[in-house]
């Protein structure tokens, strides 16, 4: 890529996103590969017929029903006597869970509103969702 760069004198990286382009197009679809004798598109296409590949639909693990219980940030807290938990300087009212039990927090920051959303998992259950501000858990805001 550098040298098919260079030999055309590309100076500009919209015509190197041409170039690279191509290259993928040609890689992809046209070469053989050395080591496999195979073309790359058509090798994945017959592995994925044949069920060789890594490649599997994205199902959720039991007992999450939502995406926001597995990409988040994480984090426990221990009920305390006043069936209540604090994460940072907020205080949550927790239900659900007995008091000195552990309780799961999954974190899920929205960059575009500013907010995060707390999910609060005791064993397999999700018992409150709390939004509060991504600065109030010192989230910082990406905007």
């Amino acid at each position: 890529m550098v040298r098919t760069c260079a030999r055309e004198g590309v100076s500009q990286i919209s015509d190197g996103i041409k170039i690279l382009r191509k290259e993928a197009d040609r890689y992809n679809y046209r070469q053989v590969h050395s080591v496999t004798g195979e073309v790359p598109c058509y090798r994945l296409k017959r592995l994925v017929d044949e069920g060789k590949t890594l490649f599997r639909e994205f199902v959720l693990p039991a007992p999450y029903k939502s995406t926001k219980d597995v990409f988040a940030l994480r984090d426990n807290r221990t009920v305390n006597p006043y069936r209540k938990i604090s994460f940072n300087k907020l205080k949550f009212s927790i239900s659900g869970a007995p008091i000195r039990k552990k309780v799961n927090l999954r974190i899920v920051p929205d960059i575009e509103s500013g907010m995060a959303e707390i999910r609060l998992r005791y064993k397999d259950n999700l018992i409150g969702i709390q939004n509060v501000k991504n600065e109030d858990i010192n989230l910082p805001n990406f905007k």
